[in-house]
């Protein structure tokens, strides 16, 4: 135990007893808001713990955000042909991340629960508590405490999807005393692409535990994008096949001004052009619905439609929902995906290209280069720097139904042929429960 990770164990054993009575006060004035606060200090449910110790293996999955879950879902069924006597523990940090994997496992099979914080008294009680046999991290989920908990217990640790983005290399630099003692005392790490495994290792995961295995979030789309998908969302926007349809997903702040501007000077040539617009995080609906008013263009909430009820009739929505997008995105004539005109590192362009759509990003796609870079090589996706070029972009490909057919079709093609990554992470996973059970 070096003295950077003495010094981040004794900075988080303060912060926790000086914590923990404000914690326990919000819990007990908002517990809605603050749902799932008990067992991220460790209180777990009995139920959700008793009966583990009878099973031959326990598989601790940690999956922070949405879009982490859904990748795991899929490792996960891969793992399972293998260990079916397995018992899965799922964690996320977020609501919405548990609602995906209750939705998707057999229950039989899984333990969903709330993601113990990097407190050492609670990382302690939740190992002892579940008695996992093997901590399974995704993507950029590096947790001290956690870590090297683990390996006092005896319990292996590996990162699997792993990415460590453009943005977030130097912040970890600066802490490089400290990720290199934790990273130490994983079994394995599975990364997403080689730049990732690179600056993994330049915050000091050791070379030879490194392997790159692609993205796992790109498996499960092609299971979503099937007719009866498509049949449902233009029922649900009260559209036609033969409708043109605009979508920009996952907007960011000032984003949405672009794609406005874009989109009027868009319907100077397609007045039947609709707009979807959907932005990241929906607490900001209201805001873009704002923005969308004071142009004086009418526009209706995704909340407001039912396909049995009330219907579309405006030219824009504004998509207030979480977990539709990629659904959505079946109705596009081409996409727009946010997150990348601003420098916030660009969002997951397969979701639309999967479908067969055009799709065009912003220069800023730093945490998803690997599957921005196949799009264009490919001919299916296309860079764009402000709200000219979107406009001009999107006209010229109204304008030649051919092209944009054809550039869809790459975008799809590119997707298919880099599938089967969930099964690369998974068989890593097994790889190191092998070397334990031989120990």
């Amino acid at each position: 135990m070096n003295i950077t990770y003495r010094l981040y164990r004794l900075i988080t054993e303060v912060l926790f007893f000086i914590l923990l009575p404000a914690i326990i006060l919000l819990r007990a004035v908002s517990p809605k808001r603050f749902e799932g606060i008990s067992q991220r200090l460790g209180a777990y449910p009995a139920n959700v713990y008793n009966g583990l110790s009878s099973k031959r293996l326990k598989i601790w999955m940690h999956a922070s955000s949405v879009g982490e879950a859904g990748a795991a879902v899929s490792i996960v069924n891969s793992l399972m042909s293998s260990h079916p006597e397995a018992v899965i523990i799922f964690s996320t940090a977020t609501r919405y991340g548990k609602d995906i994997i209750e939705k998707q496992m057999d229950h039989s099979l899984c333990r969903c629960i709330f993601a113990p914080i990097d407190f050492v008294h609670v990382i302690r009680k939740a190992l002892f508590l579940f008695k996992p046999d093997i901590v399974v991290f995704f993507e950029t989920e590096i947790w001290p405490n956690w870590l090297y908990e683990a390996s006092q217990q005896g319990v292996k640790t590996v990162m699997v999807n792993g990415r460590i983005s453009v943005r977030s290399i130097n912040r970890y630099k600066k802490i490089r005393h400290l990720t290199r003692t934790v990273l130490s005392t994983m079994a394995a790490f599975s990364m997403i692409s080689e730049e990732d495994a690179d600056r993994i290792c330049q915050i000091g995961a050791p070379r030879e535990k490194v392997k790159v295995n692609g993205n796992a979030k790109y498996d499960p789309l092609i299971t979503r994008a099937v007719p009866e998908v498509k049949e449902k969302m233009l029922a649900l926007f009260n559209l036609t096949p033969d409708d043109r349809v605009f979508i920009a997903g996952s907007t960011r702040t000032s984003e949405e001004e672009a794609v406005l501007e874009a989109y009027e000077d868009i319907r100077e040539h397609y007045p039947g052009i609709k707009l979807i617009i959907a932005p990241r995080h929906v607490e900001r609906a209201p805001v873009v619905e704002s923005l969308i008013t004071d142009r004086g263009i009418s526009c209706q909430m995704r909340t407001e439609l039912d396909a049995d009820k009330k219907i579309r009739n405006a030219p824009v929505v504004v998509i207030n929902t979480i977990g539709e997008l990629k659904d959505i995105y079946s109705v596009a004539t081409v996409v727009f995906c946010g997150g990348s005109l601003v420098p916030k590192g660009g969002h997951n362009v397969f979701e639309a290209g999967i479908w067969g759509k055009p799709v065009l990003f912003g220069p800023s796609m730093e945490d998803f280069l690997d599957a921005g870079r196949l799009l264009l090589t490919a001919g299916g996706g296309l860079e764009v720097r402000n709200s000219r070029e979107m406009a001009d972009a999107i006209i010229a490909l109204l304008n030649c139904p051919e092209k944009l057919k054809n550039m869809g079709d790459a975008a799809r093609r590119s997707i298919l042929s880099n599938m089967g990554s969930a099964e690369k992470h998974a068989g890593v996973i097994k790889a190191v429960l092998d070397s334990r059970s031989r120990i």
